[in-house]
């Protein structure tokens, strides 16, 4: 979007569920808000009081009757003159009165993110508060609305203001020290000192990075991914784990071609369970793409199951896999003299080991997703610029023998780091990543 239409545009949306519905709601924000608001309901209503009465067109044409509430800038949730109209949930009732809103001139209907975007323009919140927003919306799981709510909050933002201020002092002392070396009030080695405390930092920084990887597992799901070779009991262990018929199983080897993926709730936290191709040596073009799918799959898994028929063992090499990997031996009702040392036994026949098997992958996700601190960074770009920030600390601590203004530099630059995960320096060019992952109307 322009950045004239940005501040200049009046925009509307349709920000309730699905219809039809009993109620929908119609949001407006803009510099023509009053206008519209008043030519709808013949007038401006108090600030943050309901008002029921027939809604109309620009030409008096009733459209519906409903409630409408105006929020006065800069006390709105963009901090523009904002309105919500409450009108009968039917498909035509609301399709008409987005029409009608479009009629006015310079009134459009919004881009999606647009109205949380405008919040953040106009300083109603930080870029952490945004996508702590947008992840609440989204959330499925307990866990996942605990994490979204506890960053929309402003708790993260405040964490990294904190770290930013260090940062900023740091380099004030550095700076002084360099400039008033001969003053009295200055004392001399101050940068000692300085370096001492960015240290500390590092390290709170580096803990912080660790718990946002359990973080980055809440709110985007743990990931299994079941491997091994053709007609293992893979299908049928996605199946008692799913509890319901996911994927096809057939005593014919290469049934499943593609990757079926279903989505389990374990203590809280959105588990998702792949099962694979079976993987072994093939002429066949198709089941060769399944194969080298299962195989991309399971390296990016946060936990793998590598399962074996322990009557007829067909081993798969998982030597190249670096996350953990659990193995399991089907067919454990078969009582066979001779079985191989495996993790779990189970039987995907009788149901044998299944429920032991569920209970720990339970207990395994819930103490890998454990958080040790209530604020964590929630999203890859965020643990992307800590790294970052904590690499330019680790370069001024350490860098003993450059002198004081370069290793001043780095703190700098750490600094800003910082300010582009909470949007306090310029970041426009992630901007439109961020909202376009909004829904219409928010």
């Amino acid at each position: 979007m322009s950045v004239q239409s940005f501040h200049h545009d009046t925009i509307f949306a349709l920000s309730s569920g699905r219809l039809p519905s009993g109620v929908a709601i119609i949001r407006l924000s803009g510099p023509k808000t009053r206008f519209i608001t008043e030519t709808i309901i013949g007038k401006l209503p108090e600030a943050r009081k309901a008002v029921f009465s027939n809604l109309k067109n620009k030409t008096g044409e009733v459209l519906d009757s409903g409630l409408t509430l105006f929020f006065e800038g800069p006390k709105s949730f963009t901090g523009e003159d904002c309105a919500e109209f409450h009108i009968h949930g039917g498909i035509a009732v609301v399709e008409k009165f987005l029409e009608s809103l479009s009629e006015f001139e310079k009134c459009r209907l919004a881009e999606a993110g647009e109205f949380t975007r405008r919040a953040f323009a106009n300083g109603k919140m930080d870029l952490t508060m945004a996508e702590g927003l947008a992840d609440l919306i989204s959330a499925e799981t307990e866990t996942q609305r605990r994490l979204a709510q506890q960053v929309a909050s402003g708790a993260q933002r405040n964490l990294y203001m904190d770290w930013r201020q260090k940062l900023i002092q740091a380099r004030a002392f550095i700076e002084a020290e360099l400039d008033f070396a001969d003053e009295g009030d200055v004392p001399g080695s101050v940068s000692d000192r300085v370096w001492s405390e960015m240290q500390d930092l590092s390290v709170k920084i580096e803990k912080h990075i660790e718990d946002g990887k359990r973080g980055s597992m809440l709110r985007d799901g743990f990931h299994i991914v079941i491997i091994g070779a053709p007609n293992a009991g893979k299908s049928s262990l996605m199946n008692l784990l799913a509890a319901r018929d996911v994927a096809i199983i057939s005593d014919e080897a290469g049934t499943t071609r593609d990757l079926l993926e279903v989505k389990l709730n374990l203590n809280g936290v959105a588990t998702y369970v792949t099962d694979t191709a079976g993987i072994r040596e093939t002429t066949g073009k198709v089941e060769q793409i399944g194969i080298q799918r299962a195989i991309d799959k399971a390296a990016e898994a946060d936990l793998i199951l590598y399962i074996e028929d322990i009557s007829n063992p067909i081993t798969v090499d998982i030597s190249e896999f670096q996350t953990d990997i659990w193995t399991i031996g089907n067919k454990a009702d078969l009582k066979s003299e001779t079985i191989p040392n495996y993790d779990y036994l189970i039987s995907t026949k009788n149901n044998e080991g299944i429920n032991n098997l569920l209970d720990r992958l339970s207990t395994y996700i819930s103490e890998k997703t454990k958080l040790q601190n209530d604020v964590v960074p929630t999203r890859r770009r965020h643990i992307d610029l800590l790294n970052q920030c904590k690499s330019e600390i680790e370069k001024a601590v350490n860098s003993k023998t450059l002198p004081l203004e370069l290793r001043a530099e780095n703190l700098r630059i750490a600094s800003q780091h910082l300010g582009k995960i909470t949007g306090d320096v310029d970041v426009e060019d992630i901007l439109d990543l961020v909202f376009s992952q909004f829904c219409i109307g928010k």
